[in-house]
């Protein structure tokens, strides 16, 4: 099964350009907000509550066995190795280096190809259009049953519609649907009882952590 982080990468390049479909500022701490979704999910990890011997609002790692996943494994070796952060601070933490990481796994499973190119004959780019657009598709069908039919997601679909809702990027997945209601239709989703406190929490920072990035880039950018 693949992680979240890796079918949500999968999502958020287009398929035909192979160009990301959200912005810099959103692109790798959604992917990073995956990483910390999926050990919410797997129980590695909660939000401390003050009364659970873990400090309130800090990212907790549970007493439990080490994902065999190489890449939620790391996750927890940094989380455990460092003082507990707010889940703002984790995917700040956890974006670094995250969309070259997962780029590599998308290619490896056959799902994207990876294309190098310039920018002005000067910069770097890189670009990851579908290699085969089926399991895509297989993705975009799921989300488009629960958001547009009406149709009862499983967890792993809810987790990436509430990944996809951070990132502002549900209409941009299901192009010709009405954004405002595809985007209301999103955030119930998000918020509904489909997951844990513990995991809801873990979506909730990462709806803040994204919304303190985009705000901050925006200050700069005023500035």
């Amino acid at each position: 099964m693949s992680l979240l982080a890796e079918d949500l990468f999968v999502l958020l390049v287009d398929a035909e350009s192979g160009r990301p479909l959200v912005d810099g500022i959103r692109f790798p701490r959604a992917l990073a907000g995956a990483i910390l979704l999926e050990l919410a999910l797997d129980e590695t990890v909660g939000i401390g509550t003050g009364g659970d011997g873990g400090r309130k609002g800090r990212v907790v790692v549970r007493d439990v066995a080490e994902p065999a996943d190489e890449l939620l494994a790391d996750a927890v070796c940094r989380l455990g190795s460092s003082k507990p952060m707010k889940p703002t601070t984790v995917v700040e933490k956890f974006s670094k280096g995250v969309r070259e990481k997962l780029a590599s796994r998308a290619v490896a499973h056959g799902r994207v190809r990876e294309e190098a190119r310039t920018v002005l004959g000067v910069f770097p780019a890189r670009r990851w259009p579908a290699a085969d657009g089926t399991y895509r598709e297989q993705l975009r069908e799921r989300i488009r049953s629960a958001v547009v039919e009406g149709g009862a997601p499983d967890t792993r679909t809810a987790a990436l519609i509430a990944l996809l809702s951070a990132a502002d990027a549900v209409p941009k997945i299901l192009p010709g649907e009405n954004k405002r209601a595809v985007r209301r239709r999103a955030k119930e989703i998000a918020a509904g009882e489909w997951a844990a406190k513990a995991v809801r929490d873990a979506v909730n920072s990462i709806d803040a952590a994204l919304l303190v990035a985009v705000t901050a880039s925006v200050g700069v950018a005023g500035s």
